[in-house]
């Protein structure tokens, strides 16, 4: 079992940039998929992006592409998620989570995600 810890979010103008940190502890293989998700208010859990943990490939929605990056960071074991041009629409609670030996075809789909951290708010004003 992976334990994962949010971190980073807040309050911004639209506009402008957050960086979101989770923190893993625990064994993350290099055929893992580490990742981000929000849910909105009244809204489904949506795929935001995640990175393969060995080659660092990554994988983004298409609201985010080009506006958001995913990274992670292997001396400290930690998964971060650079937030720039953000959008009111953008507002929710970011979830980091681990999906043990993905395969592409389930990267985007929350169920199939194994370890979950508690999540952490981000709210973009207009």
């Amino acid at each position: 079992q992976v334990q994962l810890v949010e971190s980073g979010g807040g309050l911004v103008q639209a506009g402008g940039s957050l960086r979101l940190s989770c923190a893993a502890s625990g064994r993350i293989s290099s055929h893992d998929v580490v990742g981000w998700f929000r849910q909105a208010p009244g809204k489904e859990r949506e795929f935001v992006a995640a990175i393969r943990w060995g080659s660092r490939i990554t994988y983004y929605a298409d609201s985010v592409k080009g506006r958001f990056t995913i990274a992670r960071d292997n001396a400290a074991n930690t998964l971060s998620l650079q937030m720039n041009s953000l959008r009111p629409e953008d507002t929710a609670v970011y979830y980091c989570a681990a999906n043990r030996g993905a395969i592409v075809s389930t990267i985007r789909i929350p169920a199939q995600y194994d370890d979950w951290g508690q999540g952490t708010q981000v709210t973009v004003s207009s």
